[in-house]
């Protein structure tokens, strides 16, 4: 069935095209980037993870654990950079009427490189003021969530701009496994890089960590933003008034859905963030090498969570046109079960299997979480404008603000928790319980949401233009 790209009836066929003849089918009509093109896009989200997972996991636990700060004060410092991130839409829109989504890319990395590295070193500041190390570690993260809304929002513009629409959901998939396959790589090797552990051998290794993702990241762009960008019709050009822009994703119901979706979810994903680590050393007795790599075992299980969707969507989309929803409603009742799980752990610590109840929320969180993100990249180009860095800067300030919350949220129960109960485990079980309850809650949203019954993510995006209506362009 021979179409042309322009044409509206191969836009809203195409999906069904690929249903019905397989991918072979597809090689002579979709424009855009090839899927080696995307595994380089994979590789620059990776190097991102890779560089955020040291502060938001490692250098947390080294504040609560090491230089025995009260939980507050990093939960405070991740807080502030989730904050920041608040600006996601403006870095969008910038990256949407500007001449090169690459340079914002390449320069929130390097930005994010740097101050990552700074607010390790700000550990050593800690040791001898409190005061001057706090103000330190403040610009720091500020700085960090500068450079993540930088470079993530115009990479995720750029992937959902010039990949063909039949591709953005599967595209979405594989690059966030890279990334979490990138996290996971970072804890194994950053685990064995900091026994013994000191300060300064933590300061190292996050330069080296950034300078080697820049490179990679430097490496894998080269000459990509030039390439498979779709035919676009005129009319779709972006507009330069960002509150018009802005206006526009606001307007579309499904996107306003899923903002709601994205932050209520991320919320409850979040709380445990930033307590897992100082949990498995305060109650466990692991070592800082320890607990980074039960963080790799974590995220080795949400790549996992986001394999078996993709397959499970590839296999089973035809005859279960609910099957994203099916993913998200298992996957945050799932994370439920498991944070019941370390709540039973807190209580019984050290005589419960930790690793395994960590692996089985990380399964959880990767099944429901990749599911939303491929629905995301699919309503990323369905702007009337050519806005997909705005659209994707306003999910990530969704996914920004619930981060930050969760991360605050989960802190501040937990130094409650300590001031009213007797002793750490049932604080820390107080916190695994409300974040269960959050969870139960997301579950019960997403069951009222009728957009993420479409393409399924890491499948094919079935009938697109049936499930998400006229939100999706004419090209």
């Amino acid at each position: 069935m021979e179409q042309h790209p322009n044409d509206l009836q191969a836009e809203t066929g195409t999906a069904s095209r690929e249903l019905r003849d397989g991918p072979a089918s597809l090689a002579a009509v979709a424009p855009g980037l090839s899927w080696l093109s995307i595994l380089r896009l994979g590789l620059v989200q990776a190097s991102l993870g890779a560089i955020v997972v040291l502060t938001n996991s490692t250098l947390n636990r080294v504040m609560i654990v090491e230089l025995a700060l009260a939980a507050l004060v990093p939960g405070c410092l991740v807080g502030l950079h989730y904050g920041v991130q608040l600006s996601r839409p403006l870095w969008g829109h910038r990256s949407d009427v500007g001449a090169s989504r690459t340079r914002w890319i390449l320069g929130g990395l390097a930005l994010l490189a740097i101050s990552g590295t700074a607010a390790a070193a700000t550990t050593l500041l800690f040791e001898i003021s409190f005061a001057a190390g706090l103000a330190a570690a403040t610009l720091a993260y500020a700085l960090i969530g500068i450079g993540i809304g930088a470079s993530g929002t115009s990479l995720l513009a750029l992937m959902a701009r010039q990949t063909a629409p039949e591709r953005r959901a599967s595209a979405a998939t594989l690059t966030w496994m890279l990334m979490i396959a990138g996290i996971v790589v970072t804890s194994i090797a950053t685990s064995a890089h900091l026994e013994p552990y000191s300060h300064q051998r933590l300061v190292a290794v996050t330069a080296v960590t950034g300078l080697v993702a820049l490179a990679l990241s430097a490496l894998a762009l080269v000459g990509l933003e030039k390439r498979g960008d779709p035919q676009m019709p005129q009319d779709r050009r972006p507009t330069a008034s960002f509150a018009r822009s802005a206006a526009e994703v606001w307007q579309d119901r499904e996107a306003r859905w899923l903002t709601l979706f994205v932050f209520l979810s991320m919320l409850a994903y979040a709380t445990q963030d930033l307590i897992l680590e100082p949990f498995a050393g305060l109650l466990f007795g692991m070592t800082p090498a320890e607990t980074t790599r039960l963080s790799g075992v974590q995220h080795g299980g949400v790549l996992l969570g986001m394999a078996c969707v993709g397959v499970a969507g590839g296999l089973f989309s035809r005859k279960r046109p609910g099957l994203l929803k099916m993913f998200i409603v298992t996957g945050c009742l799932g994370s439920g079960l498991a944070l019941a799980g370390l709540a039973c752990a807190a209580l019984l610590a050290p005589a419960w299997p930790l690793e395994a109840t960590v692996f089985l929320l990380g399964l959880m969180n990767g099944t429901f979480s990749v599911a939303a993100i491929g629905t995301m990249m699919v309503l990323a180009g369905a702007g009337k404008t050519a806005n997909e860095g705005m659209r994707m800067g306003v999910w990530g300030a969704a996914q920004a603000l619930s981060f930050g919350l969760g991360g605050l949220a989960g802190t501040v129960v937990l130094t409650l928790g300590r001031w009213t109960l007797s002793g750490d485990g049932p604080a820390f079980a107080l916190v695994f319980v409300f974040e269960a309850a959050l969870f139960l809650g997301s579950a019960a949203i997403a069951l009222g949401i009728g957009g993420l019954s479409a393409a399924p993510a890491g499948g094919r995006a079935a009938d697109r233009s049936a499930r998400f209506g006229a939100a999706l362009p004419a090209e």
